[in-house]
């Protein structure tokens, strides 16, 4: 009777883990091997991790089958990581990935990953390999790239053990470095606000300010179109334009809704529409005479030709000659949304900020885009302070005394609060 070459795998039920493995066995009716599912009561998930499980469930294999596995490619020792990632891994990911979002993350796995250890085979890939690779990508890329590889890597050996072509992970100890390229959180401050607002031309300037009030990302800002305006003080999200094309979706479920106007902006607006009515769109920009009716399916910040505008090419047009008017050394619409993240936390709660960003999670919007403020820190310390003087200061009694080395002893500070005792 032959050898399994196999890991097995383990499934959480309830509150323990199950593992399986396939055994080879013979029928004592007929005599004949037939295939059975042998199931191993592992430990409670509060003891153990995934990967210690399936530790757990190897190590009873070898035992039962007699089988040393020694972490070596169960079906085929010619299998190269590239040949895994592109015939076993992308088909299988590529259903839970939209269309745009496949094509970014496996241009990003083929750059960083196939095209440095994609000859490498499957089985000779351990933790120093894949810990180098890491920490090389750590010398070139941003914070975000970095931790993405090292998802990438985790899913794909996942991935590798579930469908039996590996028996262990070295992903499991797989570190980020520390060295990484601290990330870009510059926020403007309200002069600096107001200095590009006033430099902005009537365009520019409603778009910027409907931008930073309503926190848009710029592929719903250059969406809009006149129907998404009720005419009133409702702004209605319905799309949103990604690399030169419209979807009716947004980054997040979160991101399709609408937004309350503040009655000076849709008063703006309104105004924006007759001037679009009366032709002043052309003048901005716009030759398309069909548009400049401001009909409902006219974007409500359209390009020369009438339709959506590019964001690349407003941020090098617009906003990057204005940064270098003004002397701020960045300007972008990532910046104008951390900024209005950031200054918006003394007018409302942590909550009140993430539902008008409409970020999934509050973890999003307070560590990474809402910064601290050192004006507000100082006032802070302030008020701690002035709340500790409430109790009212006293006169304590004056004491002399002679140090051990026979000088004489300072007064006491005579602003101690009532509530804390002074030895002498």
């Amino acid at each position: 009777m032959g050898k399994s070459h196999q890991a097995g795998w383990v499934v959480l039920r309830g509150k323990r883990w199950y593992g399986y493995f396939r055994k080879r066995v013979l029928d004592p009716i007929t005599n004949e091997e037939q295939e059975d599912t042998v199931c191993i009561l592992l430990k409670l998930k509060s003891e153990m991790t995934r990967a210690e499980a399936r530790d757990a469930l190897r190590a009873e294999v070898i035992r039962q089958t007699g089988q040393n596995l020694g972490g070596r490619v169960l079906k085929d020792g010619s299998v190269t990581f590239e040949w895994f990632v592109r015939n076993r891994y992308f088909p299988l990911r590529e259903g839970d990935w939209r269309p745009q979002t496949a094509i970014e993350k496996m241009a990003q796995i083929e750059i960083d990953l196939i095209g440095n250890i994609g000859h490498f085979p499957l089985d000779s890939l351990d933790k120093f390999t894949l810990q180098t690779q890491v920490n090389k990508l750590a010398e070139r890329y941003s914070q975000d790239r970095v931790k993405q590889a090292r998802s990438y890597l985790k899913s794909i050996f996942d991935e590798a053990i579930e469908q039996e072509f590996l028996v262990k992970d070295p992903t499991r100890k797989l570190k980020i470095p520390k060295n990484l390229r601290p990330k870009d959180k510059t926020v403007l401050n309200w002069e600096q606000l107001w200095q590009v607002l006033a430099r902005a031309k009537r365009r520019d300037h409603l778009l910027l300010m409907l931008d930073v009030i309503e926190a848009l990302r710029p592929s719903e800002l250059f969406a809009l179109r006149w129907r998404s305006f009720d005419n009133r003080n409702t702004l209605s999200i319905t799309e949103t334009v990604y690399r030169r094309q419209i979807r009716p979706f947004g980054k997040t479920p979160g991101s399709m809704t609408k937004v309350h106007l503040p009655e000076g902006l849709a008063e703006e607006l309104r105004r924006w529409r007759w001037e679009c009515k009366k032709g002043s769109c052309r003048k901005a920009g716009c030759r398309n005479p069909e548009h400049a009716k401001s009909s409902p399916d006219a974007f409500i910040f359209p390009n020369a030709d009438g339709g959506f505008m590019d964001t690349a090419n407003y941020r090098f047009r617009v906003l990057k000659p204005l940064a270098e008017e003004l002397g701020i050394p960045k300007l972008n619409f990532q910046i104008l949304r951390r900024t209005m993240a950031t200054q918006a936390q003394r007018m409302g709660s942590v909550k009140d900020i993430q539902a008008h960003l409409r970020h999934a999670k509050a973890d999003t919007t307070a560590n990474e885009y809402m910064q601290e403020l050192p004006e507000s820190v100082v006032r802070m310390v302030g008020a701690v302070y002035e709340m500790l003087m409430k109790g009212g200061p006293e006169e304590p009694e004056q004491t002399a005394g002679s140090g051990s080395d026979g000088e004489r002893l300072l007064p006491i500070a005579t602003n101690v609060p009532k509530r804390i005792a002074v030895n002498c």
